[in-house]
This record gives structure tokens, sequence and C-alpha cells, in this order.
């Protein structure tokens, strides 16, 4: 027997006036702050743009999460609300109702939309960020100048009609909007672009930046003093970048570079907040390490990303010698060649954090059996490792054995990924398929006698080009029978 969900006579109340929309906007001045959100999703889904205009004016809350409503940027129902708060920015004295201060176009607000309705509207549940302030109460006066946050991907040669829209009329307005923005994403961006963008934006409210272009050096040398103007910048992730230049100016782009990070006192926090340097350059790090480790960052980091580079002996002894990696929780130097340097200093380095380690990638480093063996006593001690990659390497049954015996007293190692077995290829470097040692691996396994599982896999997976994907394969041991 079906149970009969009747309509919520706020969401017939907002049909219904929506069915006279002259009504509906005259009635604004003294319609219940409850009937707003409501009335605002039905003027969203019938693109009423002359009532989405007058329900800005009104807005009885601090902040508008727009973005919440939007899977994909919506042009004209943007334009709307701009117009809508064109006519507050131009009023001398606001609306006695209107309290808002904050238009939210990030991908946040779900909650505040499901809180004042359960209709058919459908609202996107994926959010990679909480909203960022709260409606305060109905007497707080907003402060000025209006905030307008976004989320910016910048990976288009040009932009959208969407985003260009809004640059365009945020440049118009600059004394009075303030443009947030606190996760930047650079992936394929002219300079120019970023810099036409990047001007408009308050750039202490950066929080979280990642540029994976093929810059060269010099080019991100050109970026540093942007950079350096992201104050609040907690997160960092640099990939792809080429040197071109001779030796003397590589170092000079280098300094130029390390020389903001003195101006980026949250980047190296500690606990209480997400801090990340993850940098993937193609060029030596015998400027970068020590004078980005020893000069720059203040503070412990957490995660530390240096990938697809050259790190020498200098390098590695200049990052187990640092006092900023003391707290480091998660370390991934996937794709650093590990066969030009020293196993013995792989092995201080995980000595050095091993007491706060909790994820370890070395994917494609090289790494053969001598060089595992060498630092197999020092991840024995990493008692807080929870997460560790060694796909990409080529390595025997026998020291893989070894390398299970090792990590079976870790206590809170849950996910490892490990490579095929050497002895699996063909002579000519062929995979076969017969020949994957699984019954092995599961004997080694049960030797050790505690539940756990592995994942075998080769990295990329030839067949969908991911490090981890469904295609690799779990070996599973459940722990001994009951008697």
């Amino acid at each position: 027997m079906s149970v009969w969900n009747p309509p919520r006579l706020l969401n017939l109340a907002g049909k219904s006036l929506l069915t006279d929309e002259t009504l509906s906007i005259s009635s604004l001045e003294h319609l219940p702050i409850e009937l707003f959100p409501p009335l605002f999703m039905e003027a969203f889904c019938g693109r009423r743009r002359k009532t989405l205009k007058a329900l800005v004016q009104a807005w009885p809350f601090v902040r508008l999460p727009l973005g919440g409503l939007m899977q994909t940027p919506h042009l004209e129902t943007l334009q709307a609300v701009l117009d809508g708060l064109d006519v507050l920015l131009t009023q001398k004295d606001q609306p006695r109702r209107c309290k808002l201060h904050v238009l939210d176009l990030r991908n946040t607000g779900q909650d505040f939309w499901r809180m004042w309705s359960v209709s058919s509207v459908h609202v996107s549940s994926s959010s990679s960020m909480a909203p960022g302030a709260k409606d305060r109460s109905s007497t707080e006066q907003p402060l000025a100048p209006f905030e307008v946050f976004i989320e910016l991907h910048l990976k288009e040669r040009s932009m959208d009609g969407f985003l260009t829209y809004l640059m365009k009329w945020v440049q118009q307005r600059k004394a009075s909007i303030h443009l947030c923005c606190k996760k930047l994403r650079i992936l394929s961006f002219s300079m120019d672009n970023i810099m036409k963008v990047l001007s408009m934006v308050q750039l202490d409210c950066i929080q979280e930046l990642h540029v994976n272009c093929t810059w060269h050096l010099s080019t991100l040398a050109t970026f540093a003093p942007l950079l350096g103007q992201m104050s609040n910048l907690q997160r960092l992730l640099i990939s792809h970048i080429h040197m071109s230049d001779p030796e003397e100016q590589e170092e000079e782009h280098v300094v130029k570079i390390t020389s903001q990070f003195l101006r980026l006192p949250n980047l190296g926090l500690g606990r209480s907040l997400v801090s990340q340097l993850a940098i993937n350059f193609h060029l030596s790090f015998q400027y970068l390490i020590p004078l980005f480790l020893s000069r720059c960052l203040m503070t412990p980091l957490d995660n530390l990303e240096i990938t697809h580079c050259l790190l020498t002996d200098s390098d590695l002894t200049h990052l187990s010698q640092s006092p900023n990696i003391s707290q480091l929780r998660s370390l991934d130097l996937s794709g650093v060649t590990m066969t030009y340097s020293s196993s013995e200093l792989l092995s201080a380095l995980l000595e050095k954090i091993a007491s706060t380690l909790q994820e370890l990638y070395l994917e494609q480093c090289g790494i053969r059996d001598s060089h595992l063996e060498a630092i197999l006593p020092a991840l024995s001690h990493c008692i807080q490792l929870m997460c560790f990659s060694l796909c990409g390497n080529l390595l025997s049954l026998a020291i893989m054995e070894k390398l299970l015996q090792h990590t079976s007293g870790l206590p809170r190692l849950s996910q490892e990924l490990y490579p095929v077995p050497q002895e699996s290829f063909s002579s000519d470097g062929i995979l076969q398929p017969g020949r994957l040692l699984r019954a092995q691996l599961l004997e080694i396994l049960r030797d050790l006698g505690k539940p756990r599982i592995i994942w075998i896999g080769l990295c990329p997976c030839p067949r969908c080009g991911e490090d981890v994907c469904p295609h690799m394969e779990p070996i599973i041991y459940s722990g001994p029978a009951p008697a």
C-alpha cells in the first residue's frame, strides 16, 4: 500500500505566488522568512528572472548559496541575481529586511536549501567544501564590501560565458565587491588570462593552489609575486615545471620563487589545518630543497609530495635533516628515481618521520630488491602507517616476502599496494598472466597468520592508465579457520 505524501504548505504557497509574478514581487516586503528559500527555488526552476531579481533585493539571510542549486553554471540565473545585487549596491539605504552580504557560487549550501524545502527540486549532493560563513542573526548589519565566493578552475584558453560575464561585472564594481576564491586550480591557462583573472581576486582569500601547467621555470618565476600575496595559503601543489635556461638562470629563478614562500606563513601549519607542499619539477632540486625547507617553511609540514624529478644525495640529506618534516603525515616520492641515490639516505629519512608517517607512496621509483631491503628496518618502525604503495617497481617474490614480514607488525596498516612480482614477467619483460604468483603470496600471508588484504597490479594499469583502479587484484587472507 503506497503512502501519500502531500505537498508541503510552503511549497504550495510558493507555487501559488508564482502564478502571479507581479503579486509575488509586491508581497515580498510582508512575506514570512520561511517562504523565501522555497519561493527562490520555484523561481529558479521556472527561470522567473524578475522574481529572482526581486528576491535578491529582499533576501533576509546573510548568505545566498546560489551555487548549491546549480549543477552547472547557468548564465541567465546569474544575470538575474547580479541585476538584483546592482540595485542593492546602488542604494544608499539597504531595504529593511535585506541582510544579504555574501553570494556563494561554489557547489556548497545544499544543506541550506534542504532545510527549507523537501520539494522535488533537484539539489546536487556533491560538495568538496563546506559553506564558508553561517547566517548571522537578523539584527546584525551586513559588512561592506559585498563578497562573492567562487572556485576557479582555469583550464581553457578562453573563459566560458558564465565566468566572462562574472569577471566583467566584478571589474566594473571592484570598489564595492570582493571576489573570494579559496580553491584555485590553474590548468593550461595563458599567463595573460591568469593575470587578468587574478587581478580581480582577493589573493589573500586563497587557501589552496594547484598549478598543473607545462610552464618553464621562468614562467613560474613570473607568477611568483602573485603567489607571495596569497598570505593565507595552506595547501600548494605545483607540477610539470620544466627547465630550459642555463644553470645560473635556473638558480636565479628558483631564488625568486622561493623568496615568495617566505611571505606564506600558513603554508606549513601543523596538525590543526591541512597543509601540503607538492612539487613536480622536471629539474634537479639542488637549489630548491635547501632554499625551501631551510628558509621558507617556518612550521612543520603535514604532507610533502616531490614527484617525477631527480633527487640527489644532497637533496635527500637536506630532507632528512630538516626540522620542517618532523611531523610529516604523508610523503609521496613517486617518480623520483632512487637508483641514483644512496638507499641509506632514504632509510634515514623514514627513521626521521617514523613516529608520525601515515601515508607513503614510492611508486615508479626504480626501486629494486637491494634498495627495498635497505629501508625495511626503518619501514617496520613506521607504527602509524596506514597506506603504503610500491606500485611500478620491479621486485622479486623473495624481497616481497621480506616486505610482508617487516610490515606485518604495523597495527594500522590497512591499504597496501604492491607490484606484480618480477617472476611474473618473461625474459622480454612481458607479463605472463599464468605466472602472477597469487598462490605463493597468499601462502606467505597464511604463514604470517594475520588477517590482511594486499593489492597487486601494474602501475599504471594497461587497461585504464590509472595507478589505483578496479583492475588491481586483491589477495585476501581472512585469518585462520576456527577450530
